[in-house]
């Protein structure tokens, strides 16, 4: 494919996170861009706010006219979230436009560049906003394609300023193995627990996956994976390995004060003094000490790596504050596996000692909750008063037998509750939590300016 020859491209599924960073980059450089969705939000609001003309009708009518008489100027991006009877893609298909994957457009784009990839099961997404944030901040060229929002930049793309000795920095997804269309200079890789088994079937297809990953390196690369991960076998480049307390990266010192944490990075031949972090949480620093390995590896110094770090303001959703105040502490956190709520929730209890965890989790698909019922129910006996939502579906039907119910029997907090959505403002009322945080990568989020609005009364 030659992007020269381009002049439209046509989204399928633009509200999405990645679909809309790829987006923003056509944008950047000069396309005529349209797209569909199949409802509005923030980021299609955002889009549409940027220029972008966006429906939410499944309908041909609807696409741009010169984007159907052009068709060997025009290219359409679809994610795999697009229905298989979706007019619009069917019609497009049928009439010989070219289709291509998001990940396989992303694979293009990053071709061309020095570029960063950050993959793992966990943390992916704040790592690699991190790397983009301490790159930006020592003045190196950026070019980043993010999952989330960062609170730096208030985006999930950043565009390089000048063409000359762009780094770009990716966000690497496993699901659906759309890494697999990217060849990276520098690979980090946060973590490989089983997830997605909708998608690979069982744990050992994900970690062929991962392997695979790690050989596309190009030659002369360097892999960082968290120790214990066992992929260095899988690359011919260099690795190193970095964790909380041991490998080549490590954390050393760490300390909270006042619900922050402060803590050395040691890295071969240096120390990093007293790096703070706005975002806190075990996972993040894990997260720093990877950023701190691909940010020494692109020439950075100790002084702006510490720099970078300590105002790196996070991504939306993940370990988010909303209230923080003597008498409340509300924190929001994208976590959807049981891994993640384990490291989040073991952070906010760390933080805040001597306050009653309030917990309000929303399941996230019903494949998730069935495979993981366990360790969910194990994760989430971490909180003081659990209260528990019924099942986001997102992408998936109904499975029968498979309800919130098959982890709320499992979890041994002393007080749990099953609601729904809608019971949870009058279930905080009437309990007057003291520490709340809402959990989940379903529409959870739709609660927090209510809860905002609750707790600041």
């Amino acid at each position: 494919m030659n992007l020269k020859v381009l002049k439209h491209i046509y989204f399928l599924g633009i509200g999405g996170i990645g679909m809309s960073a790829i987006a923003r980059w056509f944008i950047a450089n000069g396309y005529s861009l349209a797209g569909y969705d199949k409802t509005a939000t923030p980021l299609t609001n955002a889009l549409q706010a940027e220029g972008i003309p966006v429906h939410f009708s499944d309908d041909i009518n609807l696409i741009p006219a010169e984007f159907l008489a052009n068709k060997e100027e025009t290219l359409i991006v679809y994610t795999p979230a697009i229905p298989k009877d979706n007019l619009e893609f069917n019609y497009l298909k049928d009439n010989g436009f070219t289709l291509m994957k998001r990940s396989q457009v992303l694979g293009l784009l990053t071709k061309s560049f020095y570029t960063i990839a950050v993959s793992g099961t966990h943390g992916k997404t704040t790592t690699s906003s991190m790397v983009s944030h301490i790159l930006k901040q020592a003045g190196k060229n950026v070019t980043a394609f993010l999952g989330g929002i960062t609170q730096n930049y208030g985006t999930n793309f950043l565009i390089n300023e000048s063409p000359d000795n762009v780094i770009c920095v990716v966000e690497a997804d496993e699901f659906d193995r759309s890494f697999l269309t990217l060849y990276p200079n520098l690979t980090i890789v946060t973590s490989t627990d089983a997830d997605h088994l909708d998608i690979y079937g069982d744990h050992s297809q994900l970690l062929e996956s991962f392997q695979l990953f790690v050989s596309q390196l190009k030659d002369g690369g360097k892999l960082y994976q968290r120790k214990g991960l066992n992929l260095a076998g899988f690359t011919k480049n260099e690795s190193a390995e970095y964790s909380l307390n041991e490998g080549d990266f490590y954390a050393q010192n760490l300390r909270i004060e006042n619900a922050e944490m402060i803590f050395d990075i040691i890295y071969p031949n240096g120390i990093i003094k007293d790096c703070t972090l706005l975002t806190p949480g075990f996972h993040n620093v894990e997260n720093a000490l990877a950023a701190t390995a691909v940010a020494l590896e692109a020439g950075l110094t100790a002084e702006q790596i510490k720099q970078g770090i300590c105002s790196f303001g996070g991504v939306k959703r993940r370990f988010e504050y909303h209230i923080r105040s003597e008498k409340i502490v509300y924190i929001d956190d994208y976590a959807h596996h049981p891994t993640e709520i384990q490291a989040f929730l073991s952070s906010v209890k760390a933080l805040y000692p001597k306050r009653k965890l309030t917990v309000v989790f929303q399941p996230h698909l019903f494949t998730r909750t069935r495979d993981f019922q366990e360790g969910f129910a194990e994760s989430l006996s971490l909180a003081d008063d659990l209260i528990l939502l019924d099942i986001y579906p997102a992408r998936e039907l109904p499975i029968e037998g498979v309800t919130s119910e098959i982890i709320f029997d499992k979890v041994t907090s002393p007080i749990k509750t099953l609601c729904s959505k809608e019971e949870v403002l009058d279930l905080l009322e009437a309990k007057q939590p003291e520490l709340i945080v809402t959990v989940g990568a379903g529409d959870i989020d739709t609660l927090i300016p209510k809860i905002k609005e609750w707790g600041l009364v």
